[in-house]
């Protein structure tokens, strides 16, 4: 058997991480399914009556803390956040959409 090394090419060496993202989920509307104790006052309600994190004129999460890129209420953010998965195929399809 030989020890040869085949070289691997065109390898995405690039991780998908939060830390290299530019919160491009922080964009999506996000209903609160359940209480995990969002304060009140990023609350706010769609067209159906349903509870959903406050968004600004933008479109960006007003939880989101524009300087550092993170949830400021982090401890407490809606479930769908929670379940929003680094790396998972709508963390790609949203990166991609949004040209990361």
């Amino acid at each position: 058997m030989s020890n040869s090394i085949i070289a691997v090419e065109n390898i995405d060496t690039t991780a998908v991480t939060c830390a290299n993202c530019q919160a491009c989920c922080c964009q999506l509307e996000v209903r609160i399914v359940s209480d995990t104790g969002v304060p009140f006052q990023y609350i706010d309600y769609d067209k159906w009556g349903s509870e959903v994190m406050k968004r600004g004129d933008d479109g960006w999460c007003q939880a989101l803390d524009r300087n550092t890129l993170m949830c400021t209420i982090y401890e407490n953010r809606p479930l769908t956040c929670r379940e929003f998965e680094m790396a998972s195929d709508e963390c790609i399809t949203e990166r991609n959409l949004a040209g990361i």
